[in-house]
């Protein structure tokens, strides 16, 4: 967006287990979403407030997918809340969905949407919940140590399309209080950045988390997390759905609600959980040619 715009940007505000983000509709590109933009509309006093933003696009219009129009009509563009783009968000990509139902764009059932991360299989479930298909995990052996506090634990890295380090805990008091990235080491693990998940157990195949993610800060859910922390889960209670032949589910509890995650023989994984709509409106023009300048 440049200080040219002229005409209010229309926006909506949804959430999938509070993981909240604004919605931007631009079928055919046309707005221009600066990362200092972005950041200001994510601000939670100073703008809209999100800890991400789902620019909505035609895959055909977009660069970056037109290559998957193909096989998917729509873009996820994302952003995260400090301008950044990023290559997946699991709960965002079931606001996105919500949202093409919500504008008419298609109806409950199966949809395609593309990513930076490829072309994503998603269910929307008539019972109002939304089912994703989220891809591979991939496991390194190029673990690092997180610290808070003067505390270590080694996470394990796993890779949903964007890169997690999960850390097994007592208690999830141990994050701290998540403010700002924790410490890691060795950094070359990750060059770009992480998403860094706490976990401790809760029963059998149940767990909670809190995540710090890469460049929002902690937030209420993670999508592409809670699927990094099963698959880390279920290696270490000695389960792979490759070796056994058999589909394994784990609940993941996150600030904002549930998730459930299955992890199949073929390694598909499949997050099902809820995403809500909730306000629509529209962003005054010069208030954006001031977030050009802020």
């Amino acid at each position: 967006m440049t200080s040219t715009q002229t005409s209010p940007l229309p926006f909506l505000k949804g959430h999938g287990t509070e993981n909240d983000f604004v919605i931007v509709p631009d079928t055919d590109n046309t707005v221009e979403l600066p990362a200092d933009v972005v950041a200001r509309i994510c601000d939670r006093r100073a703008g809209i407030g999100g800890d991400g933003l789902l620019h909505v696009v035609r895959s055909a219009a977009h660069p970056e997918a037109r290559a998957m129009a193909g096989e998917a009509e729509w873009f996820m563009d994302y952003r995260n809340a400090d301008g950044s783009v990023a290559e997946m968000c699991g709960n965002g990509l079931r606001v996105f969905a919500r949202y093409l139902e919500h504008a008419g764009h298609v109806t409950a059932g199966e949809i395609a949407i593309a990513t930076r991360d490829g072309v994503k299989r998603v269910h929307l479930d008539k019972d109002g919940s939304v089912t994703v298909a989220m891809g591979r995990a991939v496991l390194s052996e190029d673990g690092v140590t997180v610290t808070v506090e003067g505390r270590s634990w080694p996470a394990r890295n796993v890779n949903m399309g964007n890169p997690h380090a999960v850390a097994f805990v007592e208690s999830l008091d141990h994050a701290g209080d998540l403010f700002t990235e924790p410490p890691y080491a060795p950094a070359e693990v990750y060059p770009e950045g992480v998403n860094i998940e706490f976990v401790a157990d809760r029963g059998p195949r149940h767990v909670a988390m809190r995540v710090h993610e890469r460049g929002s800060s902690e937030t209420r859910s993670c999508g592409t997390g809670a699927c990094a922390v099963a698959v880390a889960t279920a290696r270490r209670d000695g389960a792979d759905p490759a070796e056994s032949g058999t589909p394994v589910t784990y609940t993941v509890d996150v600030l904002g609600g549930t998730l459930i995650i299955t992890e199949h023989p073929d390694g598909e994984i499949e997050m099902t959980g809820p995403a809500v709509i909730l306000a629509e409106g529209t962003i005054d023009p010069s208030w954006l040619a001031t977030a050009t300048t802020a």
